[in-house]
């Protein structure tokens, strides 16, 4: 069974897709994902787009369960989930890769929103990628996905709605405003190039929640220009790098793109008051201890940092510092 079902406490959709529930745990002997394997992937790739094989949505959805009622709401579960292949190498880490290859990497990514946009029922592009069996991941080699929603989920409309009303307040950008003050108090500034600054918000829940944002207004990964391209790769590479030294060791996290809506009428005037931005989940707060979202932060949305960012931040910009250093 795969659907969209009505959450009218919180008023948004719950994907159901029980077909995700045969998906594999990583054979040792084999990777679907390494060239020349399966059938999907060819013997000769740099970056790829590969349609999942247990999508959460799907563009040919099956008719949704009827629960008898006029209470409960149910909708066909359209969309599109894809894994974007990063590397053909099966143990490469993200920032092993040249910044020529992330810069393919990112205009994948951009070619695949830019095709999606088109389908008018797809109404927000997700990019994302989870890393670490922290956060659940079962396909060790190298990867992120893309999922198009045929609605907006309800995070990103918390933040819409948040950015519109500043932007009404103010006359401007609330993702602007936030550049300007965490770098005039630099304090938790973790990094920084001609395109992009990349901290740790004053208010994030989590130690070490880096966000990356473009100094330019702009509203989705394909509104990068070539500059910035290759500047949101070096600070992906860099910043990559500098976490898995923080403890020495791999380190997990959660990697999200928000960008603004699309094919959605209601949001009428978001090119004004929303930014592209790209935000990190880590879930490690010390070396092998998680800070787990428990009772408060899951059942009530009340987020505990464990740390003042004031602490967490420099520790890291050091490192990302040393990363730039080493590597010229």
């Amino acid at each position: 069974m795969s659907e969209l079902r009505w959450n009218p406490l919180l008023r948004t959709w719950t994907m159901v897709a029980s077909n995700r529930k045969a998906r594999p745990t990583m054979p040792k002997d084999w990777c679907p994902f390494c060239p020349g394997i399966n059938k999907k992937v060819p013997a000769d790739y740099d970056v790829l787009k590969y349609d999942n094989d247990f999508p959460a949505l799907t563009q040919t959805p099956e008719a949704p369960y009827e629960d008898g009622n006029d209470f409960y709401k149910s909708q066909e579960n359209y969309g599109k989930c894809e894994v974007i292949l990063y590397s053909p190498e099966h143990t490469a880490k993200f920032y092993e890769l040249s910044e020529e290859h992330i810069v393919k990497l990112l205009n994948l990514i951009k070619e695949r929103h830019s095709e999606l946009v088109k389908d008018e029922k797809i109404k927000y592009i997700y990019p994302f990628e989870n890393k670490g069996e922290a956060v659940g991941v079962t396909m060790p080699h190298p990867h992120g996905q893309l999922y198009g929603y045929s609605f907006v989920p309800q995070k990103l409309q918390v933040e819409l709605e948040s950015a519109k009303d500043h932007h009404h307040e103010h006359g401007e950008c609330l993702f602007c405003k936030m550049n300007q003050v965490e770098k005039e108090k630099d304090a938790r500034i973790v990094g920084e190039n001609d395109s992009f600054l990349a901290y740790i918000p004053f208010f994030t829940d989590y130690p070490y929640g880096v966000f990356v944002v473009p100094k330019r207004h702009i509203n989705y990964i394909t509104d990068c220009n070539e500059k910035e391209t290759k500047d949101l790769a070096h600070m992906l590479k860099t910043l990559t790098e500098a976490f898995d030294r923080l403890f020495d060791m791999p380190f997990p996290y959660m990697m999200v793109y928000h960008q603004n809506p699309v094919n959605s009428s209601e949001y009428e005037g978001h090119e004004e008051y929303y930014h592209f931005n790209i935000q990190f989940y880590p879930p490690f707060r010390e070396a092998n201890k998680i800070k787990y979202y428990a009772s408060s932060e899951m059942g009530a949305w009340a987020a505990a940092n464990t740390s003042a960012v004031e602490e967490t931040a420099p520790e890291l910009r050091k490192l990302y510092s040393e990363v730039e250093q080493s590597n010229g």
